[in-house]
């Protein structure tokens, strides 16, 4: 049958029609629909890195539009630089690989620490899932249970710790050289869970670690009284601990006390960062930021996260940012004495 020319014109206005329903409809689908969210975790599986990237994985998809699935992998090696170098060269900054690495190494890079092969605030920041208190703990076999007992030892107690630019390695530093405390550094394990196994061998007395740390994953040592908690490396006392003196009590001169401000107490905040790729589109960068937030706030999680005795005390993506920037305001006068003790 020959078409008409009404025929022609309602054709082509279905056609139309069909065309412009469809292509929103499928715009529309969420860019994280069926995909898969890497954590690359720069520290061995068991320890609290990778316990809060678990914990924090079971739950941030739900509230990521098209609810993707979050896998964590661990990527340990060279006190997390490794994943922290990965995280900035080789990932594709498309929204779909996190990092999760010691904050310590944004100061290691503005000290020169040889194989950063990234600037820090070219980071793309989600946020942090707590504000770490960093203290100090002695084995029983020390007969330690003070600092002043620890202070005034001739013997110096073996410390664990992950490498350079981490909490484990570079407080103690920075105590031995303002505090004059005795200790002998052995480094290069992989996570702190690998500092845990070789703490409970005997192979080293003591560790620094981060209090939410040892709750969540050295409770069993704690409630044995294998190892006791002596110093807090922090600006004020911890609610749990009002009684237990503070690093900067002991410290004898105004450099030392200001060292320890500028390379100890501006630890806590930016310890546990989770960052995208330089050159994440900011809409994903967003989504990530908002996901993060509304998953510390998710009934659910904050009961994964206690049953895992996580504490959560978040930053999100813009205040982790400007804490960040901060560390690179560091007194230049202080740079040099930083760098000889944290070499």
């Amino acid at each position: 049958m020959a078409r008409t020319p009404m025929m022609l014109i309602m054709g082509l206005l279905t056609l139309s029609y069909s065309s412009f329903t469809y292509a929103p409809a499928h715009a529309q689908d969420p860019f994280y629909k069926g995909k898969t969210v890497r954590i690359i975790v720069g520290a061995s599986a068991g320890g609290g890195y990778d316990t809060y990237s678990r914990t924090l994985a079971r739950h941030m998809g739900k509230h990521i539009p098209g609810n993707p699935t979050l896998a964590v992998e661990n990527m340990p090696g060279a006190g997390f630089l490794i994943s922290a170098n990965h995280m900035y060269n080789v990932a594709k900054p498309d929204g779909l690989t996190i990092g999760h690495f010691i904050g310590g190494l944004f100061l290691q890079q503005l000290l020169g620490k040889p194989g950063v092969e990234f600037e820090s605030t070219k980071f793309q920041f989600i946020g942090v899932p707590a504000q770490d208190n960093y203290m100090l703990g002695a084995a029983k076999s020390t007969g330690i249970t003070t600092i002043e007992q620890w202070l005034s030892s001739k013997t110096a107690v073996k410390l664990g710790g992950v490498g350079a630019g981490s909490a484990t390695d570079d407080i103690p530093k920075v105590l031995a050289a303002t505090i004059g405390l005795p200790m002998q550094l052995v480094s290069g394990y992989k996570g702190t869970a690998d500092v845990r196994l070789a703490f409970n061998s005997g192979e080293i007395t003591g560790i620094c670690n981060s209090w939410e740390s040892f709750k969540a994953t050295w409770s069993k040592e704690l409630s044995s009284g294998d190892v006791t908690i002596v110093l807090q490396n922090i600006a004020k006392p911890h609610a749990e601990h009002p009684k237990l003196p503070l690093a900067i009590d002991f410290a004898k001169t105004e450099e030392a006390k200001k060292l320890i401000i500028a390379l100890v107490h501006s630890v806590g905040p930016t310890a546990r960062p989770y960052v995208l790729p330089p050159g994440t589109p900011k809409d994903r960068v967003q989504i990530l930021r908002r996901a993060f937030m509304e998953t510390m706030k998710d009934p659910e999680f904050l009961a994964d996260a206690t049953k895992a005795k996580l504490d959560i005390n978040p930053l999100d993506g813009a205040e982790l940012e400007r804490n960040v920037h901060e560390v690179f305001n560091l007194d230049k006068s202080l740079i040099p004495r930083a760098k000889e003790i944290l070499k």
